[in-house]
């Protein structure tokens, strides 16, 4: 969903394209990719801010190739070279549709795709549409029973999971995975969106909340109206595309499914297999909003309200490509399988390869532990006061912290002030100096030692008390902690009667040569 036109984009901080996570984004206008002396050779940019990169088939760390926009070109040479180095190549529109992508191709068997086509008519559509959608159920359901708190609608959508398990006719788990959906996006309604404090005054009002799944201007999911439903519409675009690979590479037809209904406008089986993988889009997204704020500057809004994503922003979230392709893998393969299962052969060939998890190859190995699925990358990390990038572990830039701090500190000088001036600690305040006067009163100069001299606090005395501990000096004098801090440290001399006292605590005695 990257901006139109006549967006004027941010700088970009990347002057050598280089892959991030495996993934490489270009997005701009006058996009090029072609091949030169054997190198792979990208560039994009927006006017005279040009980007290039040159990548050798050996190191280049390259997975997936991703372009938003159609303002460009490809050369077949580069798409030779992206398959001859098992890279994808994806293709989004503007408004974060999935226009095209191509893999790596695994052998295509004709029994496999025969029996996909005739799924229907064998029932075993019906198991893999009632597996998938349990699958996507499950996962919803734990989102809203643990991460949103709402047990009714956990338990309804743990209703509809439980009746799909006997659902008999496709339609009617379709119509139970609608009734399990509207439940769920329900309990997102009310989800709070934060933004920067200083972004808030350019942020509309309905920016601040989830709101509902279906747009306003289509009444349906496309064209989403609020930045979270834009970001979920292009991470399942992301989703969409890495189906479709995964179901080219095991050699299925990616426009044969068994839930979604074939249409011309889109690859049936691909989003048949979305379906168990959904919610794991939903909870990385839900984990970011309760985390981290959005920035006002990663989306813009259309004349007619829809909220599509800046170019740069779409980069980061392409960066979770990988991700979702690993989830989606072992339910391709799980369908796969499921369908050669229909297949009647000699027995050459228990089960379909496994091209994607290598499941079968590490069997071999006597290795039972499965690969381990790389981590989403974490989304960018800001200050919630100024929007500015924030170091991991961090919860403010340093100017904010700074700022929070240097707050606190004039709330608690504020709240001391106020306290002090309060009637009580006038009361208090009062009785003191009277006490203190009266002693002062009732002291007399010549029951002070002739020894206990000024020159004898400042030389014997005062040096000392750095080494006694101030509410020791407090309790020793009758005087507040403040005060004995002050003595400590020498910005006070007290009155001469705490001389004595004082000589006392430091162990200072009657010079010899006055005895």
């Amino acid at each position: 969903m990257a901006a139109s036109a006549n967006v004027s984009q941010l700088p970009l901080s990347r002057n050598l394209l280089t892959p991030r996570h495996g993934i490489l984004t270009l997005y701009g206008y006058g996009i090029k990719v072609y091949v030169d002396r054997g190198h792979l050779i990208v560039k994009d940019g927006i006017g005279a801010d040009r980007h290039e990169g040159r990548f050798a088939r050996v190191g280049h760390g390259l997975r997936r190739l991703v372009v938003i926009g159609s303002d460009g070109f490809i050369s077949l040479a580069a798409l030779r070279w992206l398959a001859d180095q098992e890279a994808a190549f994806i293709m989004l529109e503007r408004d974060g549709s999935l226009i095209a992508a191509t893999g790596p191709v695994g052998p295509s068997d004709s029994r496999l795709r025969r029996s996909q086509a005739l799924a229907r008519e064998t029932h075993v559509a019906l198991d893999i549409a009632r597996e998938l959608v349990t699958q996507k159920l499950a996962g919803q359901e734990r989102i809203a029973r643990d991460r949103l708190e709402d047990q009714a609608v956990a338990d309804t959508i743990a209703q509809a999971r439980a009746d799909v398990r006997v659902a008999d006719t496709i339609a009617t788990i379709r119509l139970l995975e609608a009734h399990g959906a509207q439940a769920y996006w329900t309990a997102w309604r009310k989800l709070k969106i934060d933004f920067p404090k200083s972004d808030l005054q350019r942020v509309p009002d309905h920016w601040l909340s989830f709101g509902t799944r279906k747009s306003p201007l289509t009444r349906s999911p496309r064209l989403a109206a609020n930045p979270a439903n834009a970001i979920l519409n292009y991470l399942y675009a992301l989703l969409e595309s890495e189906a479709r690979l995964a179901a080219v590479a095991l050699g299925l037809d990616p426009g044969i499914g068994f839930l979604h209904v074939e249409t011309d406008a889109r690859d049936s089986l691909a989003c048949d297999l979305m379906e168990a993988v959904r919610p794991h889009i939903d909870a990385y997204l839900l984990d970011w909003v309760r985390r981290q704020p959005f920035r006002r500057e990663w989306f813009f809004e259309k004349s007619d309200g829809n909220c599509r994503l800046m170019a740069q922003f779409c980069l980061r979230l392409s960066e979770t490509t990988q991700t979702w392709g690993a989830l989606i893998a072992p339910v391709a393969e799980w369908v796969s399988r499921t369908l050669w299962s229909t297949i009647r052969n000699s027995g050459r060939q228990a089960s379909p390869a496994t091209h994607l998890t290598q499941a079968h190859k590490r069997e071999v190995k006597g290795d039972g532990f499965s690969t381990p699925l790389p981590p989403a990358p974490q989304p960018p990390r800001v200050c919630p006061r100024c929007g500015a990038p924030v170091k991991a572990g961090k919860n403010h830039c340093a100017p904010c912290a700074i700022a929070i701090q240097r707050q606190g500190f004039l709330k608690i000088a504020e709240h001391g002030r106020m306290a002090a001036h309060s009637a009580e600690s006038e009361l208090k305040r009062g009785a003191t100096q009277r006490k203190r006067r009266e002693a002062q009163r009732s002291w007399r100069m010549w029951n002070h030692p002739t020894w206990l001299t000024e020159q004898f606090y400042s030389e014997q005395i005062q040096p000392r008390l750095g080494k006694v501990e101030i509410k020791t000096i407090a309790a020793a004098l009758d005087v507040s902690v403040t005060y004995a801090s002050y003595i400590r440290a020498g910005r006070r001399r007290p009155h001469p009667r705490h001389w004595a006292p004082l000589a006392a605590i430091v162990g200072a005695t009657e010079p010899h040569s006055l005895k």
